[in-house]
């Protein structure tokens, strides 16, 4: 009698146990930075719990420790990176971290207190880039696309200032951290500064920026996911639910063309 009552005891345990488990895995904590990405997560929230899905968003105010979050299981998902970003950082820091879907462009642009034209810019002007490889390559890239600069380096995305052989405006770089640049731009002539983080600032990108990329921008922000998890059911359910037509919907109509939809 008494081990039929503690077999009894224990089964109960054990189921316990797997319902508890079972409720977790509709659970997803999803990292992103505030602006857009974690307004757009917000908007999807009561689509996903339609579904039986609790969205938990944890939103982070820098580029680094989403993803190290994400490698060490705090989180299970991140979006607020674009794919040459991710796919560096990976690199420089051997994690085992990939993305599932594109979702939105942020085109990227250069921002100025002291002047209202990219025609004004002095020579010798002072610019601030971003000082991640990605971004600055970025930057660099699109200040040669306009001829204020020209690059000789082998892959120009990972380009950086000593990468410039021609410089015909004297213009001088200041690498800083890319969640710090808006708040440079009282101290430098011109700040090249991401969508969110300019967003974030009051900044309109299609009224502020100087120059701004076009929407085929190449730099598409995505859904990224432990690689052993990219077919986990309910991270699939969150990219079906990221990319329809609800959600294309309120990313055209809320940022009126500074974020664009990719899918």
């Amino acid at each position: 009698m008494r081990r039929n009552i503690i077999f009894f005891l224990v089964l109960i345990f054990v189921l316990g146990v797997g319902s508890i488990a079972l409720a977790g895995d509709k659970v997803l904590k999803v990292g992103a930075t505030p602006v857009p990405h974690a307004e757009i997560l917000e908007f999807v929230k009561p689509i996903l719990e339609k579904e039986g899905i609790k969205l938990e968003i944890v939103e982070f105010t820098d580029y680094v420790t989403p993803n190290l979050a994400l490698a060490e299981g705090s989180i299970d998902a991140n979006y607020f990176q674009h794919v040459p970003y991710l796919n560096q950082f990976k690199k420089d820091h051997n994690l085992d971290i990939t993305y599932t879907l594109k979702i939105h462009v942020e085109p990227f642009g250069l921002y100025s207190e002291k002047i209202d034209s990219i025609d004004d810019l002095p020579a010798g002007a002072r610019i601030a880039l971003p000082n991640d490889p990605s971004n600055e390559g970025r930057a660099l890239l699109l200040l040669e696309s306009k001829g204020f600069i020209k690059l000789d380096a082998e892959d120009k995305l990972k380009a950086t200032p000593f990468d410039i052989v021609e410089n015909p405006y004297n213009l001088k770089f200041v690498e800083l951290e890319a969640a710090t640049l808006p708040r440079i731009l009282p101290d430098v002539m011109a700040a090249f500064i991401n969508t969110n983080y300019a967003l974030e600032a009051g900044l309109n990108p299609l009224k502020d920026a100087l120059i701004i990329e076009g929407s085929e921008s190449p730099y598409s922000n995505v859904l990224a996911v432990r690689t052993e998890d990219k077919d986990n059911p309910l991270i699939i359910k969150l990219g079906e639910v990221l990319t329809s037509q609800k959600v294309k919907d309120f990313i055209l109509e809320k940022y009126k063309g500074a974020v664009v939809p990719v899918f």
